[in-house]
């Protein structure tokens, strides 16, 4: 099953959404303030989030909106009882996956995580996405909530933009990926930000494609529009 935290500050609610959850398999993780979760998020990975939002030091939307620049791939389900239309738009335009009210009945809650966490799977979400070439046994194989990616199974070394850059590509596999879309990835990151130099991109994407020697994949050069990640007998 899935690897969930369960973010909220009931204590009595919180232990019961563990035994629940941990009773149909999933393995539980459970952080009382947004402080605690948020050190969970950097040094564990998990499947899923439900995410309380009246939480104390770190509130639950500035948590979400945390969430979303870091990781923005994981599934995220708020569960709050705050239940004006107004708060469910601003949860699900704050990067919620999901917004369920209390009270709540226990099977719903199940069934919308259970959903989130197959979509999530799925390349078009973010999940594990595999890239196989037809020249080669090899396949490129990223993550994107690890995040970590592989060429068969050797793990790539990747810095934190060589990363951004790659996820980008691979999430367009096919299609023109922009200069400009790649340096705006690389300003969102706030670790990461401080003015990255349009020309430097040569640098990264020349470091990538030897990273990816072997693969039956090639960064394209698109005159004029940007990369391509194809196949190399395209």
């Amino acid at each position: 099953m899935s690897n969930l935290l369960i973010i909220e500050d009931d204590e009595l609610l919180r232990d019961g959404l563990c035994a629940q959850l941990a009773q149909i398999g999933h393995t539980v993780t459970a952080a009382a303030d947004g402080e605690v979760a948020q050190r969970l998020l950097e040094t564990q990975r998990f499947d899923g989030v439900v995410l309380d939002l009246g939480l104390p030091k770190i509130s639950g939307m500035d948590l979400l909106h945390w969430v979303r620049k870091r990781l923005p791939a994981l599934p995220v389900l708020i569960l709050t009882a705050r239940d004006g239309v107004d708060d469910r738009v601003q949860g699900l335009n704050a990067g919620a996956d999901d917004y369920l009210t209390k009270p709540f009945v226990m099977a719903e809650l199940q069934a919308r995580l259970g959903s989130l966490l197959r979509r999530s799977r799925l390349p078009a979400f973010g999940g594990s996405l595999e890239v196989a070439s037809q020249l080669t046994a090899k396949s490129l194989r990223v993550d994107a909530q690890l995040p970590q990616a592989w060429l068969g199974e050797e793990e790539l070394e990747l810095t934190q933009r060589e990363w951004a850059l790659l996820s980008l590509l691979v999430t367009h596999a096919g299609r023109v990926v922009s200069r400009e879309d790649v340096l705006e990835t690389w300003q969102s990151d706030p670790v990461e930000a401080g003015g990255v130099a349009s020309n430097a991109l040569e640098v990264y994407i020349h470091r990538l494609r030897r990273k990816l020697t072997d693969s039956g994949l090639n960064i394209r050069n698109v005159r004029g529009l940007g990369y391509m990640l194809e196949t190399a007998s395209t």
